[in-house]
C-alpha cells in the first residue's frame, strides 16, 4: 500500500479510560454488533473527547512499509505536526526523505507549499475541515496522519466496516499507560492505543492490508499532545515566499513524497 505525502491509510469506509471513571453510564454506550464492549467504550470516549476538544496540537511519527515489484518489503519514515482549530482551520508540516511541505487551510482555502521545491498549490475549499480533508484526498492526492481523528465525528468514521474488535489490556506507549484495542474490516486490521486517565488521546496506531502480498502497515506514534495551544493570529494564513513558484496541479510520487511536475523540473 503506498501512502500520499500527508499520508495514512484508510480503515475500512474511514479509519483510525478504561472509559470506566470517564462519567459514562452503564447504557451510554451499547456496542455495535461484533464490538467488543470495552473497544466500543473507550473508541467512543477517545472519539468525543477529541471532537470536544477545540483546539490542539499534536506531533506525528510516520512508519510506512511499501512492497517492491521484486517483494522487497521497505519502510520508509517521516515526521509530521499538526495544529487544529475547530470548526474550520488546521495547519501542518510534513518532513520525509524528501519532502518539507507545509500545508494550510484557513476556512476558504487549501494551500500545500513545498519548502525544498520552493513551489506552492492552492485550491478554494469553502466549509470546515469535514470538507476540507475529503476535497484534500480525493482531489489532491494528499492526506494528514490519522486525518480521520481531525473529523466532527470520529467515531462514525473509525468503526465504519468493523466487523470484530479486541481488548488486550494496558501497555506503554512512549513510557504513558494506554489501552491496546484492536478492530477488523475485510479489508485491513488495524490496533490502536488510547491514553489512559481523563484525557483519552490516541497516542499510536497500526494499519495492516491484510490481503496484499506481504501485508504491508503503516503507524502513526503520536505524541507531545496540547489541548489549550496558544495560536497566534497570522497560524492559518500564507504569504507566498519570495520567488515561489505557483503550480496548477500536484504531482505525488510512488512513496507519496509531493514533488513538482515535469515540466517545473
Amino acid at each position: 500500500m503506498i501512502q500520499k505525502t500527508f499520508g495514512r491509510a484508510r480503515i475500512g469506509g474511514g479509519i483510525l479510560t478504561v472509559a470506566l471513571g470517564l462519567g459514562l453510564s452503564a447504557g451510554a454506550a451499547i456496542a455495535a454488533e461484533g464490538m467488543d464492549p470495552n473497544a466500543d467504550e473507550i473508541l467512543r470516549s477517545m472519539s468525543k473527547f477529541l471532537a470536544d476538544t477545540k483546539a490542539f496540537s499534536v506531533s506525528a511519527d510516520i512508519s510506512n512499509e511499501i512492497i517492491s515489484v521484486e517483494g522487497q518489503k521497505l519502510q520508509f519514515n517521516g515526521h509530521a505536526t499538526i495544529l487544529i482549530e475547530r470548526p474550520s482551520r488546521f495547519h501542518a508540516t510534513r518532513k520525509g526523505r524528501f519532502a518539507d511541505a507545509e500545508l494550510i487551510f484557513d476556512g476558504s482555502k487549501l494551500t500545500v507549499y513545498g519548502k525544498t521545491a520552493k513551489a506552492y498549490f492552492q485550491k478554494d475549499v469553502a466549509g470546515t475541515i469535514d470538507q476540507a480533508i475529503p476535497a484534500l484526498e480525493r482531489e489532491l492526492g494528499l492526506s494528514l496522519p490519522g486525518a480521520d481523528l481531525l473529523l466532527s465525528n470520529p467515531y462514525a468514521v473509525l468503526t465504519a466496516g468493523v466487523t470484530s474488535s479486541g481488548y488486550h489490556g494496558i501497555a506503554p506507549i512512549g513510557g504513558v499507560p494506554a489501552h491496546h484495542l484492536s478492530f477488523r474490516t475485510p479489508r485491513v486490521d488495524w490496533q490502536i492505543w488510547v491514553k489512559d486517565g481523563a484525557e483519552p488521546l490516541p497516542l499510536k496506531y497500526v494499519i495492516t492490508t491484510k490481503w496484499l502480498t506481504g501485508a504491508p502497515q503503516y503507524s502513526v506514534e503520536l505524541s507531545h499532545w496540547n489541548t489549550k495551544p496558544v495560536i497566534a493570529s497570522d497560524r492559518f494564513k500564507f504569504a507566498v515566499p519570495q520567488g515561489a513558484t505557483s503550480l496548477q496541479a500536484l504531482v505525488v510520487d510512488e512513496t507519496g513524497e509531493l514533488a513538482l511536475p515535469e515540466e517545473k523540473k
